[in-house]
């Protein structure tokens, strides 16, 4: 696979661009066989919690080939992802019977979470990598039928969940649970928030989940009146990000404040105000304004306004103010 960056915004996003998930072929169990065998396959190992395996002296992820698969997991299940470079991607979570720290010695690995490992990784493996981890973190967690309660196995590939219950034999799907996140503006400044509990100077964009009933811009206007006071009319989408952490879709949206009035309702957040452009300018150049990482959307919404309000880059300022004085 190409480790080149991928041309995209959001971290974990851009995927499809190099990875064929080939779906319709979940269900042919020879050529997944010969998938799994093919000296091209390559597997994605997690751990018990999530965690994947890392080259140990590079920021790359510790594939595994097929013979390293037999040799050190033997006949567990394999997770297909897709396709990328003509070479087959699986994914596989060891059990609590297989040491994590022993095949980390014998593999020359590290093991790192999501988090820690989105920024370090190419961005396709980043991708891959949360892709995999949102997929094992739905195969852990469901395991009994909703319906009957009976015990289910994975089919499809490891896409799918059947009820052993003959009398049931319902499906079950992958959840993605959707939630929008907003960079609220208003004339020349923009609304951001912080929890307690964040470094100090941290502010966020506003965030929520969807709720039953309620669509994306329904779901903007929602949560940010219940989080600030906030009154939104005009909604606009601007680019979204798989958030497997666990289970999560962030849809992000620029959306236009009625007025700039403040009246926390929900009390989760510590504080809420209004910054413009030359006020986090200046508070990234003093250290008193910190954004959200790079990982987050947060931060590319923020980048997006700040380049359309004031002409600079993000990236650029943060660097600065990271830079030794």
């Amino acid at each position: 696979m190409d480790r080149a960056t991928l041309p995209h915004t959001n971290i974990f996003a851009g995927l499809s661009l190099v990875l064929d998930r080939i779906a319709e072929r979940r269900d042919e169990s020879p050529w997944l066989t010969e998938q799994a065998r093919s000296a091209d396959a390559r597997y994605l190992l997690l751990d018990t919690t999530g965690e994947a395996f890392m080259q140990r002296d590079r920021e790359a992820l510790r594939w595994l080939d097929a013979g390293e698969r037999e040799q050190w997991l033997g006949d567990s299940p394999a997770t297909l992802l897709g396709i990328a470079g003509q070479r087959p991607h699986f994914m596989l979570v060891l059990d609590d019977s297989t040491p994590a720290e022993t095949l980390e010695t014998a593999l020359d690995a590290r093991r790192l979470s999501l988090r820690n490992a989105g920024l370090l990784l190419p961005a396709d493996e980043a991708s891959l990598f949360a892709y995999a981890k949102g997929l094992s973190h739905w195969q852990r967690e469901t395991r009994h039928c909703a319906y009957c309660g009976a015990p289910l196995h994975l089919v499809a590939a490891g896409h799918r969940a059947q009820c052993t219950n003959p009398d049931c034999a319902r499906l079950h799907f992958p959840r993605t649970d959707a939630a929008v996140i907003m960079l609220v503006e208003h004339g020349d400044a923009c609304l951001l928030g912080r929890q307690a509990g964040w470094p100090p100077g941290r502010y966020s964009t506003l965030a929520g989940f969807v709720e039953p009933g309620e669509s994306l811009e329904d779901a903007v206007r929602r949560e940010v009146a219940e989080e600030s006071g906030v009154i939104v009319d005009e909604v606009r989408y601007h680019s979204s990000q798989p958030w497997p952490m666990p289970a999560s879709l962030m849809v992000g949206f620029i959306a236009t404040a009625t007025s700039r009035r403040i009246a926390m309702r929900d009390h989760e957040l510590e504080d809420a105000r209004w910054f413009t452009a030359q006020q986090i300018i200046e508070g990234l150049a003093d250290g008193s304004f910190l954004p959200s990482t790079a990982l987050s959307i947060s931060y590319r919404l923020l980048s997006h306004w700040l380049r359309e309000r004031a002409g600079k880059e993000l990236d650029d300022l943060v660097a600065a103010q990271a830079a030794p004085r």
